[in-house]
């Protein structure tokens, strides 16, 4: 899993050409290890993983509107698509990520 800051994350995102979902976590926060370990097994095998420390950059958790962690978004080739909502295991992530796709883009918060 990448780690993103507030000087890569719209660089990197944007060369993205794939699923890609990015977790807002903290190290102080118990539940986020847990969402941290479980992503990767969890997620489609082609998207890709980043994650974003909110106490290293907490002006993009700002920006984002992130008041509660765990929070996991999904980009499509490089272009934000949805926050998601939902335990992270394979088949209930999956099905996020399917409902979320058939669903228009919404607008970066």
């Amino acid at each position: 899993m990448h780690s993103l800051d507030e000087s890569s994350y719209h660089r990197q995102l944007a060369q993205t050409r794939a699923l890609a979902l990015v977790l807002f976590t903290s190290p102080a926060c118990g539940t986020c290890r847990v969402v941290e370990r479980h992503l990767p097994t969890s997620a489609p095998p082609d998207a890709q993983l980043f994650k974003v420390d909110v106490l290293v950059a907490s002006a993009l958790a700002r920006a984002f509107e992130v008041f509660h962690l765990p929070t996991l978004f999904l980009y499509v080739d490089g272009h934000y698509h949805a926050r998601l909502n939902c335990e992270v295991t394979p088949a209930k992530l999956r099905a996020a990520i399917e409902h979320a796709l058939q669903q228009p883009a919404e607008e970066e918060p």
